[in-house]
């Protein structure tokens, strides 16, 4: 109907061609070489040959500190936080555990805390690992890591970004902070470790959010009159995010994304709201939320909307409550605003405890 225009961007900047992307199939290196690996000979090859050039490199992992979670191989129980539904991630330079959602931090342990085991094994990479593993295989190189954790001193994102610029740097690593808007000439390889966590997140975007990512961190690579080269490691090759990112191809993932958006009925085929309902007392929230949903089912007769839930959400628990979940899916977002203004001033009516109940039209996630 007019309202939006497609403006195609084929070629890189100074009508450069796209950096060269491919996959390569983890399953195939860990059949090889008979254990897990966190860098494929593919990628290892790569950045020998880029830094034997004198050119630069880019490594990415959006995950952050040294491990994603400390297990127990005795008991197999797994050292989670006090206040959140997650597990604890390892730090290793502070030796500690902490809470990327609410900040808590723990020792880490020497035995497990469940069964005193001594048997603690520390599991998954995070950028951290990744940056220690590097420096110790390539002694020779200047490498530096961007993330949350060392972007936290004033000034301490832009003086590396500068040191890179200047070639102080040979490579960095870090998480989607260094995959957007970074114009580095002289960077010709970009390497990412792992993508299949964000491929796998509860979320209908998941795909859409992987394209994005890959796509922006792939511009990085042959910025300047040097070619660029990107090579992004996974066990799941076959995902056709994975793929149509590799040839940078967004008409094709649109036409393919949508086919599912269709199916499923989520927008833009859909009006979306995610009503969330947090409480400290578990059983306070579900009935505060239970009564809403019988609010919006009261409400809803000829708009006929579609009400999911009362469900935990995908982080049952976050700072120290609980969280509760309804989706909504309506024809349009007029009759979905109108069914949760019904339902709402029905709920306060009924003294539904309105304060602990989120409302959020076209959600940004859902988890």
């Amino acid at each position: 109907n007019g309202k939006y225009d497609y403006l195609h961007l084929p070629n890189g900047i100074g009508n450069r061609p796209l950096a060269e992307a491919e996959l390569v199939d983890m399953r195939e290196v860990f059949r090889q070489e008979g254990k897990d690996s966190i860098f494929s000979p593919d990628l290892i090859r790569a950045i020998e040959e880029t830094h034997a050039k004198g050119e630069q490199s880019i490594i990415l992992l959006n995950r952050r500190g040294f491990s994603q979670f400390v297990l127990c191989r005795s008991c197999g129980e797994t050292i989670r936080c006090q206040n959140c539904d997650i597990t604890l991630t390892y730090h290793k330079r502070e030796n500690a555990l902490l809470c990327h959602y609410c900040g808590f931090r723990a020792r880490a342990p020497r035995k497990c805390p469940f069964c005193e085991s001594k048997f603690i094994y520390f599991v998954g990479e995070g950028t951290e690992q990744i940056e220690d593993i590097l420096k110790r295989k390539f002694s020779a190189l200047r490498i530096a890591r961007i993330d949350r954790d060392t972007t936290q001193k004033r000034r301490a994102f832009e003086e590396t970004l500068m040191d890179f610029a200047e070639h102080k740097i040979d490579m960095l690593v870090g998480t989607q902070m260094l995959a957007k808007g970074h114009d580095f000439p002289n960077v010709t390889l970009v390497g990412v470790v792992s993508v299949d966590a964000s491929l796998a997140l509860p979320d209908f975007r998941s795909a859409e959010r992987t394209f994005q990512l890959l796509t922006q961190v792939a511009g990085r690579a042959g910025r300047g009159h040097l070619p660029g080269r990107v090579i992004i490691q996974t066990f799941y090759p076959e995902h056709y995010a994975l793929q149509l990112a590799c040839q940078q191809d967004y008409e094709k993932f649109y036409r393919e994304e949508i086919r599912f958006r269709q199916n499923l009925n989520y927008p833009p085929f859909a009006a979306l709201a995610c009503v969330t309902v947090h409480h400290e007392d578990y059983t306070y929230a579900f009935g505060n939320a239970q009564a809403f949903r019988d609010c919006l089912e009261s409400a809803n007769g000829e708009r006929r909307a579609r009400i999911l839930g009362v469900a935990p959400a995908p982080l049952a628990r976050l700072k120290g409550e609980h969280r509760l979940q309804i989706l909504i899916k309506a024809a349009s977002r007029k009759k979905l605003r109108e069914l949760i203004d019904f339902a709402l001033h029905d709920a306060q009516e009924k003294s539904c405890d309105l304060r602990i109940i989120n409302v959020e039209i076209d959600p940004v996630n859902l988890m």
